[in-house]
């Protein structure tokens, strides 16, 4: 079986949304579960969060960075094309409930995987706070559309060619100082912003959730190579997850967890490469 794309568009450097038909997965799907993606029998298993879905036309919207070999290569596919396997959904769903005022925290990419909780805590009744962060102006991801379900959309960058000049920690301090009553914090992105946030919240006692999905591999629980530190005990992110208590989680284990395939991955992209430059050669 295959799966057909319909769209792909580029979002930013390296970065695509890509909508795939998959109409079961369509029906199903809840906010904060993923997909596992397989290009061709040959590939990498890469799971994806489920940014949106329309059950009416049967797809399903991801967003994919293009980091090593099967993300670059789900990224150069075009509407027409198919990837061989998407199996999903996959994961616990958010939790979502109606607290006041929710903080949806994103980090490049991340704001993509936060992007469908939050339009969930804004259709249960609370009032969204959005605040985008990146290195740079145009690395800014999905800011139109989280203007579209949030009720203020606050943009930081490092550099500050946009925006806020500064991280979202430091628009997140502010919003909290000036009074903001706050009823939770949703953080998503890479998981040095994600430690940097708890700490903020824990300072505040503000319950705060955090997406681990940086360190997922096969998303099914079999390799054991998203295993974490939760509470103490040890969870596989893609089956107890991928969402959880951020003052529960222990990141300094994560970050060592996270670079623990780094040679792997880049070894295999640099074969890549070396085969795209074959193939112009050719």
């Amino acid at each position: 079986m295959s799966f057909k794309i319909i769209e792909s568009q580029v979002v930013g450097p390296e970065v695509s949304r890509i909508r795939i038909e998959a109409p079961k997965i369509a029906i199903k799907r809840k906010p904060g579960q993923f997909v596992v993606v397989r290009v061709h029998e040959k590939a990498e298993r890469i799971p994806l969060t489920i940014v949106d879905s329309n059950a009416a036309d049967g797809t399903i919207t991801l967003i994919v960075q293009g980091i090593g070999q099967s993300t670059k290569e789900l990224n150069a596919l075009k509407p027409g094309d198919s990837v061989q396997d998407v199996l999903g959904p996959l994961g616990k769903p958010s939790i979502i409930e109606k607290v006041g005022t929710v903080v949806v925290v994103g980090g490049g990419v991340g704001t993509g995987v936060a992007y469908p909780t939050a339009k969930a805590f804004k259709e249960a009744g609370n009032k969204v706070i959005g605040i985008i962060g990146a290195r740079c102006q145009n690395l800014v991801m999905l800011e139109n559309e989280m203007k579209g379900i949030c009720d203020e959309v606050f943009v930081t960058t490092d550099d500050g060619s946009y925006g806020f000049h500064g991280l979202v920690t430091d628009k997140l301090k502010e919003l909290i100082a000036n009074g903001l009553k706050i009823g939770m914090v949703l953080a998503v992105g890479p998981i040095v912003m994600m430690k940097a946030v708890e700490a903020v919240t824990r300072e505040h006692n503000i319950p705060t959730t955090v997406s681990l999905n940086p360190i997922m591999i096969d998303g099914i629980g079999m390799c054991g190579g998203c295993r974490a530190t939760v509470g103490g005990k040890t969870v596989f992110v893609c089956v107890d997850g991928p969402e959880f208590d951020a003052h529960l989680v222990d990141f300094d284990n994560l970050m060592l967890r996270n670079r623990a395939y780094k040679k792997e991955e880049q070894a295999a992209l640099e074969r890549h490469q070396c085969r795209l430059q074959s193939a112009e050669v050719g």
